[in-house]
């Protein structure tokens, strides 16, 4: 049997525990989310970000087929990369969840909060980070078992918003995504507002990267980028 094979012969499930996906978001800082219909294009990205130091990344399923992408792309994570963290985003209802965890997903990512993806994978004992924009949709994930909270989009609140929320609310574990780049300044405020990770997009992997399929200069970036929020981390 092929080490894919033999690695998916007990179960089909996540192979990391909800609580090791989220220490390892606070510990790295940093998740990356990217899609790409071109599975050879999908991998390159992958293993240039892995190389780069990154172990989360998140497959936004945001094209057709998209689940075909991923369940080649997480065989091609257990075979080749054992410590990269594969979770799926942009998922909008239980049924989709469902489906992505079926086919490995270590962690679920939603645009919205949907208390239906709540059950489905907390009953899985698969993180899930709900898209939420109010102090009343963050209190209401947390109810229903979530430990990290994507703020979304990121670019309409920014860094100030978090800073309000951690007062009534410290014990709260915010993931901007949008809005947030690579460079210090916006890093720092960020993390200095009390973010325990962020989601980057394009601002990493841009368009011209994968156009150019420059993977060298992507593993750099990422190199960088994950160097500079350990440094501004408190």
């Amino acid at each position: 049997a092929t080490p894919v094979a033999e690695s998916l012969d007990n179960s089909i499930m996540a192979k990391f525990t909800r609580l090791e996906v989220a220490t390892k978001m606070a510990e790295t800082g940093m998740v990356p989310l990217f899609y790409h219909s071109d599975i050879e294009v999908a991998k390159k990205t992958l293993k240039a970000c892995y190389h780069g130091g990154a172990r989360l990344l998140e497959f936004t399923s945001r094209g057709d087929f998209a689940h075909l992408i991923f369940e080649e792309l997480n065989k091609y994570v257990i075979a080749e990369l054992p410590d990269m963290i594969l979770g799926v985003g942009s998922i909008t209802d239980a049924a989709a969840a469902s489906l992505y965890m079926q086919l490995g997903a270590n962690f679920i990512v939603t645009p919205v909060l949907r208390e239906d993806i709540a059950l489905v994978c907390n009953r899985r004992k698969v993180l899930w980070s709900a898209g939420c924009g109010s102090l009343s949709e963050i209190a209401r994930a947390e109810e229903l078992g979530g430990e990290i909270i994507k703020l979304f989009p990121g670019s309409t609140y920014g860094p100030g918003f978090v800073k309000a929320i951690k007062g009534p609310q410290p014990w709260t574990s915010i993931m901007p995504t949008g809005g947030v780049s690579t460079e210090e300044d916006n890093l720092k405020s960020w993390f200095d507002a009390g973010v325990v990770c962020v989601g980057m997009g394009s601002k990493l992997i841009s368009k011209e990267i994968l156009a150019n399929h420059d993977f060298e200069a992507l593993e750099n970036r990422v190199k960088t980028t994950l160097s500079l929020i350990n440094k501004v981390k408190k």
